[in-house]
């Protein structure tokens, strides 16, 4: 993200890159990349210490107690579980910790900081085969992740995925010696979710989900949203719990749920339906197929008061928890943005543009296609092309070429691009009449 980007009032920026303005119309080569990109910091007993580490859905499913430190199936791992359930390609994690210990024994340490590795073990006995060997076997609970037999000191031993051996230090036996006094360190304040925040801008993402309740918390995702849209360019929508931030690019979830200690966790699963819904799908009227008590009881009055108040909800149909309209949180409608912009379906398929286009501005035309007539011309065909994918996968309509135009800007390297697009959205009102004769 080190190059410009954003929006523009006029061509005065100084940095080389792709800034892109978005308002509606007046009333009277490139590809389509992948969506289903995920960024999400937790805390978390165990995993990276102060970095990303990005999880496929795969690798959730056959890995989660090497990166979790607890089998799929566990408790602990509901949160997550629901977010994987829309169909994700990647979640970017960042563990939030602060002054996290690594749980040791006499023989090794914890390979991260937390609670979970307070549940790590050392077995260690005489090899039956080779009695001048010992083997080494590593436990988390009652499962065995992993077996050496070496020979008698832990220089010999290789690392695994769970413990990093001290130096030089004689194995002796034991039925089990435990690691200990790992912990998960002190309260969280915002300079861990600053940390981890800082540390995603370097990722590109979809959607960023933010599962605190604390106001001061919820404040600081909601500002770094808009300065990395608005400022340095990249696209992609938050989900935070019940704040009205007025912003297209901020998902207000209303509902808690009823079974957690946590009212917000209902963003993981809302999270990953806002960053994996495809460009030409809503997520209206989704079934919620998540692990949680969603708490729906609101009247008819409440709903409509609350998307009028930019809030996304769910309510009840028939023994189904579905979504009620896939909205954000913008509501003050401007000359420059209509409540179109209130549409999530619509706000995938301006940041689907704005993303494509800046990717492919950036990596073929930036510092190496002259700014003549015939680059203008490339970067046209290149742009038409890819909202002529758009129109093809019905995320667009009456797409009109000549609604497109490529000209020189104010200085030599500046190329002004004017576009005009029409987003489809997915039907959700009918207003049918009969007439019966």
């Amino acid at each position: 993200m080190a190059l410009g980007g954003g929006k523009f009032l006029v061509q005065n920026k100084i940095l080389p890159g792709s800034y892109i303005n978005f308002i509606s119309a007046a009333k009277a080569s490139a590809n389509l990349s992948d969506r289903g990109y995920i960024a999400l910091p937790l805390q978390l007993d165990w995993g990276v210490d102060d970095g990303v580490f990005a999880v496929t859905p795969e690798d959730f499913q056959k890995e989660s107690l090497k990166l979790f430190g607890y089998d799929y199936t566990h408790a602990k791992l509901k949160g997550l579980r629901d977010l994987f359930k829309p169909g994700l390609k990647m979640v970017y994690f960042y563990k939030l910790m602060s002054n996290g210990v690594k749980a040791s024994n006499t023989y090794c340490n914890a390979k991260y900081k937390g609670i979970r590795g307070n549940d790590l073990k050392t077995v260690i006995g005489v090899n039956v085969d080779e009695p001048e060997k010992v083997d080494v076997l590593t436990y988390l609970g009652n499962t065995l992740v992993d077996e050496q037999t070496v020979e008698p000191n832990t220089d010999n031993l290789k690392p695994n995925d769970y413990v990093d051996w001290k130096s030089n230090v004689v194995l002796a036996e034991t039925a089990g010696l435990p690691l200990t006094l790992g912990s998960n360190g002190d309260e969280l304040t915002g300079t861990q979710y600053q940390a981890a925040l800082d540390a995603f801008e370097s990722y590109s993402f979809n959607a960023l989900g933010c599962s605190s309740t604390d106001p001061l918390i919820i404040s600081l995702f909601v500002e770094y949203t808009k300065r990395i849209r608005d400022t340095v360019g990249a696209k992609f929508q938050t989900v935070v719990y019940r704040t009205p931030a007025d912003y297209e690019g901020i998902v207000n979830l209303e509902n808690k749920v009823l079974d957690d200690e946590n009212p917000a966790a209902l963003v993981y699963w809302v999270t990953g339906a806002i960053g994996g819904a495809p460009v030409n799908k809503s997520n209206t009227n989704k079934k919620y197929d998540g692990e949680y008590e969603v708490d729906t009881k609101y009247k008819q009055s409440e709903l409509e008061a609350g998307l009028l108040a930019g809030k996304f909800m769910f309510h009840l149909v028939g023994e189904d928890v579905r979504v009620l309209d896939d909205i954000n949180s913008f509501t003050t409608v401007t000359d420059e943005k209509s409540i179109d912009f209130a549409s999530n379906q619509t706000m995938r398929v301006l940041d689907q543009i704005a993303n494509d286009i800046a990717v492919l501005f950036n990596t073929k035309y930036l510092g190496n296609v002259p700014n003549d007539r015939a680059g203008q011309i490339s970067l046209w065909n290149d742009i038409v092309k890819h909202h002529q994918l758009l129109e093809s996968i019905r995320a667009i309509e009456d797409f009109d070429p000549e609604n497109v135009t490529v000209a020189k800007g104010d200085h030599k390297k500046a190329v002004v691009v004017n576009d005009l697009v029409m987003p489809v959205n997915a039907m959700a009102q009918l207003y049918m009449t009969v007439i019966v004769e």
